[in-house]
């Protein structure tokens, strides 16, 4: 289960580049189409257009991946980097093809509340940076409508070496007073049973599975250049432009990533833990 958000010095939000984030589009997608697989049908396909929001947007490039299944749908993408929704607004936003509409919108998923009826609530690889998120879990469910869902894929893989060498770094002496738990500070999964209990308990008809992706990664230290989009955001938002410290630090997590994870003779071995959940409201 998930443990008390580390204790830490307010700082503000990561500050995300959706190009670096976009360079693994391929890897970063996969899960999400595996989770759009299991969704069951919405309820009455004869009814209004189907109503959808995606909790954790980022740059859209799988928000836009609902309106391929329901090509009428009103979807709205919420995030709360702007970065991001610049990205997704430049190159998603309005009609799309099959009559539908998406838009984009700022918000904190920790307090987002449906303000209308959602057929679908999804959310892809972004519940592992909002705290005790599980308790939102019965607002989203009752803002569902009869017969809608609840869907969302987590990273699964925080005690990998990707993960633990970047905590290890950041509370080290040399990088602790500026650091802390920067390193650690996005944990909060639960592991899939629980997920399971919790959804079920709110009266939900539920699936939940997990799945290790062994990517193949190429080129230079690719590993590092992954977290780069990721898990190291809130590492270089706290240095602050401080390129010295940045420009150390990278040397110091490639080199351990380098023995973590060496490259072989097709590319670099990156095995990738997710977890997955559906809950259909009854």
């Amino acid at each position: 289960m998930y443990s008390d958000p580390p204790s830490i010095t307010p700082s503000r939000p990561p500050v995300w580049d959706p190009q670096q984030y976009l360079r693994h589009a391929g890897h970063r997608t996969r899960p999400f189409l595996d989770l759009l697989g299991r969704i069951p049908d919405l309820p009455a396909a004869d009814g209004p257009a189907p109503r959808m929001a995606d909790l954790g947007c980022g740059p859209g490039n799988v928000t836009v991946r609902l309106a391929d299944r329901w090509p009428d749908a009103r979807i709205t993408g919420f995030d709360l980097s702007e970065q991001m929704l610049a990205q997704a607004d430049k190159d998603y936003a309005g009609a799309t093809p099959g009559g539908g509409r998406l838009d984009f919108e700022l918000a904190d998923a920790a307090h987002w509340v449906p303000a209308e009826p959602y057929d679908l609530i999804v959310s892809n690889a972004a519940l592992q940076w909002v705290p005790n998120h599980p308790d939102s879990f019965p607002a989203w469910i009752d803002g569902l409508s009869p017969g809608g869902t609840f869907a969302f894929q987590v990273p699964g893989n925080f005690t990998s070496p990707s993960h633990a060498i970047l905590g290890e770094i950041c509370a080290s002496p040399r990088w602790r007073s500026r650091l802390g738990e920067h390193g650690r500070r996005y944990v909060h999964i639960l592991e899939p049973a629980d997920y399971l209990t919790r959804l079920s308990g709110l009266g939900c008809e539920t699936d939940v599975w997990e799945t290790v992706y062994c990517q193949l990664l190429t080129g230079p230290d690719p590993v590092l250049d992954w977290v780069k989009g990721t898990a190291l955001r809130p590492v270089l938002t706290a240095l602050d432009g401080d390129q010295e410290a940045i420009d150390a630090l990278l040397a110091e997590y490639r080199d351990r990533l380098r023995e973590a994870y060496p490259p072989g003779p097709h590319g670099t071995v990156f095995p990738f833990r997710r977890i997955f959940a559906v809950a259909r409201k009854k």
